[in-house]
């Protein structure tokens, strides 16, 4: 049998660790909790668990938090937790099986993330797989009879283990505060990072928050970037353009991002907001239609879903067609039931 050191960053979680770390007991062999500043019973909870707890001086940097937490790790492999995450027993079962059987081979283990949908985090899927168990330390295999080679790729395996994502609040404006703060101290951001700022923008922002990163997404386009990345920006900037009712700037990102042959929802629903706010009724509908019907969404699936169709049954109304209303705020509704 394996053994597990959980690792995981905490800052004032007293609210939900006892049931965190009720959840692991019994599938932790040690628990390293690094404590970011907590003002609360954090640390007190987590050491009357019996957790090994560190203090780490916030810098802004989530990685480099993780990796201190990794540096005090012990055990075979390291399980990252965060305190609002609940394995329920059904998953524990399949977690101790794991634990008993798994292979040496195994470098990762992925597990499925749920719940994301229902408490509006940055992703859209309700599910989907993470890698949450790691070897602590790798061994570097040959491979290949002949002409042999180091195996680089991690052998990763997909468990069916579910963990319940169940946080307390959002973290966007904490989260926003950091995007700007690296901002401002001119650290380069990774594809992935630009992704989860606009994803987060328009799953979680609000319209100071869009504002606040309009130079930094406009800066963007003096750079190369992929054309995926540049349907992103895109999506910033013409909700950055609605906000200030700035047709230009509409028309500017607009145009391009539906002349590359694929328009964003996010984008269609925008110019159909901008009509909206126009008191333009029908050409309002006309975006909220290709948004619903014509398109995917980039960074918000519910553009692509709900609300634009919520939209076009407001539309009705002040039309006067209170059937065809109805009958749009009703597929509203059944689709976002279907996301939860």
């Amino acid at each position: 049998m394996i053994t597990i050191s959980v690792c995981m960053i905490v800052k004032n979680e007293e609210k939900v660790l006892k049931r965190c770390l009720d959840s692991l007991a019994g599938l932790a062999d040690e628990i390293i909790l690094v404590d970011t500043g907590s003002s609360d019973r954090t640390k007190e909870i987590a050491e009357s668990y019996g957790c090994k707890v560190f203090d780490f001086e916030w810098v802004d940097d989530f990685s480099a938090a993780r990796n201190f937490s990794f540096s005090k790790a012990i055990m075979d492999y390291i399980y990252v937790a965060d305190a609002d995450e609940v394995i329920d027993e059904i998953n524990r079962e399949r977690f101790f099986k794991l634990k008993q059987c798994l292979l040496p081979e195994v470098d990762i283990v992925q597990m499925l993330y749920t719940n994301q949908l229902e408490f509006n985090t940055t992703y859209n899927f309700n599910a989907e797989y993470r890698p949450k168990l790691f070897k602590r330390l790798r061994q570097f295999t040959w491979t290949d009879p002949i002409h042999e080679t180091v195996m680089l790729d991690p052998v990763i395996y997909d468990s069916e283990i579910e963990i319940l994502h169940m946080p307390e609040n959002n973290h966007a404006v904490r989260d926003f505060g950091i995007f700007q703060r690296l901002i401002q101290r001119g650290i380069s951001f990774s594809d992935k990072l630009i992704g989860m700022y606009a994803r987060e923008l328009f799953i979680a922002g609000k319209d100071e928050d869009f504002l606040m990163a309009e130079p930094f997404f406009e800066s963007l386009l003096k750079q190369e970037i992929s054309e995926s990345r540049m349907k992103l920006i895109q999506c910033i900037l013409v909700r950055c353009g609605r906000i200030k009712n700035d047709s230009e700037l509409i028309l500017k990102y607009g145009l391009k991002n539906i002349a590359s042959g694929k328009a964003s929802a996010e984008v269609c629903y925008e110019v159909g907001e901008y009509f909206y706010n126009q008191a333009d009724i029908n050409e309002a509908v006309i975006w909220y239609m290709n948004a619903a019907f014509e398109t995917e969404a980039e960074l918000n699936i519910h553009y692509s879903k709900d609300f634009p169709l919520e939209r076009i049954a407001s539309c009705y109304e002040m039309a006067g067609n209170i059937k065809e209303a109805h009958d749009y705020r009703r597929q509203a509704a059944k689709l976002r039931d279907s996301l939860i």
